[in-house]
């Protein structure tokens, strides 16, 4: 067979990218092509675009969605704020795509792939490493840290079981004292656009590290992605009294919930509302049968807490020639 490899443009590629990414079995949510498209929008300045596609006759068997540094190649994303990257796939077309792409970055005088945030299930690790070692590239890949996840069971009384004896009494006895403290309501928003400010305000009030990291542009980033990815952006407000206290914002994806990102009013800090948000996102994705539950990357205690189990996340690097 023969195949090509193509330059491409958001707008030529955008329909054959969102199909691939519904038919790969890897984790695809921060490499669909309006997430990454955000990303360049704000991020992108300095480098150059290198977004390109794995052809054999006239269809697409891959994305290659890339940036260049000079003769460095890299992912489109950061790890800050697109949690899981990746290539993107046909199932069983693994070494024509990877194979068509190492031939043409090398004849293209780029000298190495700095791939980053890879979870074990990627394409990078479970085929783009064998066949780079196997054409005599010299690949190394290093731990980057971890993100944790939970399967979700079909109730919530399941998943209280799935806690420790110690953690399923603090879950219980925090909303005991919740609900005490007032009338509670946790919604979802299903049209961020209309919520996105006063999550944004809820953020930057959470802690000091928070507001450093919210700046003007990761600001525009935020507002900019709860209008492209409105489908799957939802908002979650947990309330007292119909006073707005924490929110959470999640992304429903292909039967998996990502925790986003959150923040709490610092005011009702003793009433423990920034991890009981948290909860009821969950029960909340219980109840909607969603499958997974995703706390994203960060080793942040809480997690383990509400039941969330490690997964490895690595770099990896290629050096072309």
């Amino acid at each position: 067979m023969s195949y090509s490899l193509t330059r491409e443009t958001f707008v030529s590629l955008a329909p054959a990218w969102s199909k691939l990414c519904l038919r790969t079995t890897a984790d695809s949510l921060f490499v669909t092509p309006g997430w990454i498209k955000t990303w360049w929008d704000k991020f992108g300045k300095g480098t150059e675009q290198y977004l390109c596609a794995v052809r054999d006759g006239d269809a697409v068997i891959g994305v290659a969605p890339l940036l260049l540094k000079g003769n460095r190649a890299s992912f489109m994303g950061s790890p800050d704020v697109c949690d899981y990257l990746d290539f993107v796939v046909a199932p069983e077309r693994e070494a024509d795509f990877f194979n068509t792409l190492l031939t043409s970055l090398a004849e293209s005088g780029i000298v190495s792939l700095e791939l980053l945030s890879l979870r074990p299930d990627s394409t990078v690790l479970t085929s783009l490493a064998r066949i780079a070692r196997e054409r005599g590239l010299a690949v190394s890949c290093e731990p980057l840290g971890v993100s944790l996840e939970l399967d979700l069971p079909a109730t919530w009384e399941e998943y209280l079981e799935m806690l420790s004896p110690k953690q399923r009494h603090e879950v219980r006895r925090k909303l005991r004292r919740l609900r005490e403290a007032g009338e509670i309501e946790y919604s979802i928003e299903e049209d961020p656009r209309e919520s996105t400010e006063f999550f944004l305000r809820l953020f930057r009030a959470n802690r000091e590290d928070k507001a450093a990291f919210m700046t003007a542009e990761m600001e525009s980033f935020f507002r900019s992605l709860a209008e492209a990815m409105a489908d799957i952006v939802r908002l979650g407000i947990l309330k007292i009294d119909a006073m707005p206290v924490a929110a959470v914002m999640c992304l429903d994806y292909r039967g998996t919930i990502y925790l986003y990102n959150s923040g709490y009013d610092p005011r009702y800090a003793s009433l423990s509302v920034g991890v009981l948000s948290k909860v009821f996102c969950i029960q909340n994705s219980i109840q909607r049968g969603r499958k997974r539950f995703d706390f994203l990357r960060g080793a942040e205690g809480y997690k383990y807490r509400l039941g969330g189990k490690e997964i490895p996340l690595y770099d990896c690097r290629i050096t072309l020639c």
